[in-house]
């Protein structure tokens, strides 16, 4: 480490305790997306403390900046980086026995959210009693609704991300060692679109199948049908995934299926490639509709863009991990997820870098558990190196020494 670094290294793990705690006062207190009130109230009170100016962003988000006061080094530009933490949590009730377990029955944080919160709130406090260290502004975005794909871009929609020069963010990851960083070039995660597909058929007797038309049979051939478009009319060697997840059709069993609904998801990692598989889905499905004699009408909600880390980004932040952690926590290539997070948002905008850091520890069952687990917890030195990434990576790159 350089002896920046260390400075910097040294005051988050003096901080340790102040962010457990506050990533355990998230666990227990967690909100749905479009619904963290309580949780940015706390973001705003901490912020209070620290004497550190704030807004809300996106209904129920918060932002920030602080601005260092070193001099600018003769010739150099002022920069301005903007980090980035998603706060909300998820329908799902916690069943693992933990002394912070959710007080709010049918809701946890079972994706790491409450770890960036709480990761980011320390860097702000890092940062604001370590102004003299660099110069340039950070801006925080506290990030709402990441679940749902919403936040992100009404952030970047209200011009927080204008003018700036690079954006950062994180997530947690349960299966990956805690004390690694997963920093990888190019794509990390997929695109994320839903699709409703409503067939209408025509009700009849079943025993008088040639007098209606069965949208249940049709729903049912869409389904088969739409697996094709990956298998034969995508390339094996591209990542890509059409996923039906609910089905429905039909009022009696004795009765020919007047209405069927489809919902699903497409999942991929190129940006032309989303565009053609929503294209021939659309046509396979009102094709198939009219050739059993009905019709139908495909809807698409779009969550997040694939996110593709800018790899000039991804190469200072490379530097700056194997600085702070050594050469072999830091990982430079592994496959990429059909995850979505909509932090691609930020990068479209602005070029960034989207960080993995390590969760997991198998001598404590579940933080190894899947995202999304109803027992999902993480290993809490993970937010040590959560905080030493986000801070070190900004300061570094305000500073000009990633370049």
């Amino acid at each position: 480490m350089t002896k920046l670094e260390q400075v910097l290294y040294e005051a988050q793990k003096a901080d340790h305790e102040y962010i457990v705690n506050l990533r355990r006062f998230f666990h227990q207190h967690p909100e749905l997306a479009k619904e963290e009130f309580e949780t940015q109230q706390k973001i705003e009170e901490e912020l209070d403390k620290l004497g550190i100016e704030h807004q809300r962003t996106a209904g129920t988000g918060v932002y920030a900046e602080i601005t260092g006061t070193k001099p600018l080094k003769e010739g150099a530009k002022k920069r301005t980086i903007v980090l980035r933490a998603d706060i909300d949590a998820l329908p799902i009730t916690q069943e693992n026995d933990v002394p912070y377990h959710s007080l709010t029955p049918g809701k946890m944080h079972a994706c790491g959210h409450d770890a960036h919160n709480a990761s980011l709130i320390g860097v702000a406090r890092i940062l604001a009693s370590h102004r003299d260290l660099f110069s340039g502004t950070v801006r925080f975005t506290w990030q709402p609704g990441e679940e749902i794909g919403y936040g992100a871009r009404v952030i970047v929609d209200e011009g927080k991300l204008d003018g700036a020069d690079r954006t950062f963010g994180i997530h947690t990851a349960s299966n990956v060692p805690v004390g690694k960083v997963v920093v990888m070039e190019g794509p990390n995660n997929a695109s994320v679109d839903m699709f409703r597909i409503r067939v209408h058929g025509l009700g009849a007797h079943v025993s008088t199948p040639e007098r209606g038309v069965d949208a249940a049979y049709i729903a049912s051939q869409i389904v088969v049908g739409a697996q094709a478009l990956v298998t034969r009319r995508t390339s094996p060697m591209d990542n890509a995934l059409i996923g039906i997840g609910k089905m429905t059709a039909g009022t009696a069993y004795n009765v020919v299926a007047q209405e069927a609904l489809l919902e699903g998801t497409i999942r991929v990692m190129l940006p032309e490639l989303r565009a053609k598989i929503k294209k021939e889905l659309k046509e396979l499905a009102e094709a198939t509709a009219r050739i059993y004699g009905g019709s139908c009408e495909v809807e698409f909600e779009d969550y997040t863009s694939p996110l593709l880390n800018d790899p000039q980004a991804s190469r200072e932040a490379q530097k700056a991990a194997i600085s702070i952690f050594g050469s072999d926590n830091v990982i430079t290539s592994r496959k990429p997820s059909l995850t979505g997070d909509d932090f691609a948002e930020y990068i479209l905008k602005v070029p960034g870098v989207y960080v993995y850091v390590g969760s997991g520890n198998p001598e404590k069952p579940d933080t190894v558990e899947a995202q999304h687990s109803c027992r999902f917890d993480i290993d809490e030195g993970a937010l040590e190196t959560a905080v030493s990434i986000y801070t070190i990576y900004a300061v570094e790159y305000l500073e000009g020494l990633l370049d």
